[in-house]
């Protein structure tokens, strides 16, 4: 594999563990709100790595997908080549970071107590569209009369 992707992926999935932890077992911090508020300390370093990794191969992504309907097996031939794979992780690194924030955002509007918010974003973490709909279903009744991140950031 090459040596860039692997430190893509040792970077990335280092780097957002700090995030996840705050959103755990600080969920109202002040540092919390900073950083994991903050959509671009939060989710930035993702898009960067994921940037460096996609440029060089997306043109071959953007012919296969322009040039065929995707199917099961132009996925799977797509992830036979390692950086492929590392780019997916990428991708599912930044998109249930940033599911999680929204469902942390929710969760501090609503008054969750940890509780009930850490389970769901551990979820969150680990099956990031299952912890979604949990962290939406966790404050379903809540009302929001403004933006939700100004609302709970601006506290």
């Amino acid at each position: 594999m090459d040596s860039i992707a692997i430190v893509m992926f040792w970077v990335s999935s280092v780097l957002i563990f700090p995030f996840w932890f705050l959103m755990w077992f600080m969920p109202e911090h002040q540092l919390t709100k900073r950083f994991v508020g903050d959509v671009r300390w939060c989710v930035a370093p993702l898009l960067l790595s994921y940037t460096i990794l996609a440029l060089p191969n997306a043109a071959e992504v953007l012919m296969t997908f322009a040039t065929q309907m995707p199917t099961p097996e132009i996925v799977v031939g797509l992830f036979e080549e390692e950086e492929f794979v590392v780019l997916a992780w990428l991708h599912l690194l930044a998109l249930d970071l940033f599911a999680g924030r929204y469902v942390w955002l929710r969760m501090l509007s609503a008054q969750r107590p940890m509780y009930v918010s850490t389970p769901i974003l551990i979820m969150c973490m680990m099956m990031g569209p299952l912890g979604f709909l949990l962290g939406l279903l966790a404050t379903w009744n809540e009302k929001y009369s403004e933006p939700l991140e100004s609302a709970v950031l601006s506290e």
